[in-house]
């Protein structure tokens, strides 16, 4: 494969991974904010002369699993970025899943018969960011293990088990701060005269 393909070729995983983790994340967020939204207004009548009561019930309050898969949604939509391969797929299935769970809480709230005065808008919304965080996902499981992964500068550097070839050259002799950190990099005390 030629560079200029290699190049299309990654330019174009790094705009799908961008994709998924937006769509993840806008999805689980928009469901988050609409879960938190009042969707039904219960009047419970009293005796004269008081006023009704007024009951508001959030999405959140009805079905209180709701939110806390939208924030596992927001958490997984950030993971993406930090895995790769098999991991990173698994976890677009797993996103997808919550997507559709999700959705499945949005169009519940749209169907169901709650008490009082149902406002209608807010289980839609979490239905749409329940479907967009599953499209994400979807894309992720399908897609996620072709696309760039983070650079081997976030990863922990493999350590040489075998024992050093000279011993330690004693105690650093300069006064600069960095000839000091690198002493300790190399495993010497610099405390030490």
């Amino acid at each position: 494969m030629s560079a200029p393909e290699e190049g299309a070729r990654s330019a174009a995983g790094r705009r799908e991974l961008t994709y998924a983790v937006l769509l993840c994340l806008a999805g689980a967020g928009l469901a988050l904010w609409a879960a938190t939204r009042t969707w039904s207004v219960e009047l419970s009548v009293r005796p004269a002369p008081l006023p009704p009561e007024r009951a508001a019930h959030t999405g959140a309050g009805l079905l209180p699993w709701l939110p806390a898969l939208a924030v596992v949604g927001l958490a997984g939509g950030g993971a993406v970025l930090a895995t790769r391969g098999r991991l990173r797929q698994g976890l677009g299935a797993l996103l997808a899943l919550l997507g559709l769970v999700v959705a499945a809480g949005g169009g519940y709230g749209l169907v169901a018969a709650f008490e009082g005065t149902v406002s209608r808008q807010w289980p839609a919304l979490s239905l749409v960011g329940g479907l967009l965080a599953a499209g994400g996902g979807a894309l992720t499981a399908l897609r996620g293990r072709t696309w760039p992964a983070m650079g081997a500068r976030y990863e922990r550097p493999v350590r040489n088990t075998a024992p050093p070839a000279a011993p330690p050259a004693g105690p650093v002799t300069g006064r600069r701060t960095t000839e000091a950190w690198d002493a300790l990099d190399r495993g010497e005390d610099p405390t030490v005269s």
